[in-house]
């Protein structure tokens, strides 16, 4: 398979490639060069990393939202 670098050096992953990998709109991935090759690696989505976020039981979760929230825009800044 082949694709195109355009005048702003993006490139399209080809739709075989992203069906067999099952990326989405807005997944990572992570360029590297081995041996003068491009090796591209889709990050892991980070959804066990909101483990125990969110408090469950008894509290407020006004609470646990917000530094919820909080926890992930520090993550963006």
């Amino acid at each position: 398979m082949q694709s195109v670098i355009t005048s702003k050096f993006q490139t399209t992953i080809p739709k075989k490639v992203r069906e067999s990998l099952k990326l989405t709109i807005n997944d990572t991935l992570e360029w590297k060069t081995q041996r003068g090759k491009i090796v591209v690696t889709p990050v892991q989505k980070r959804f066990l990393s909101y483990k125990n976020a969110i408090k469950t039981g008894a509290g407020k979760i006004e609470e646990d939202i917000i530094l919820s929230r909080d926890r992930r825009i520090e993550k963006f800044l």
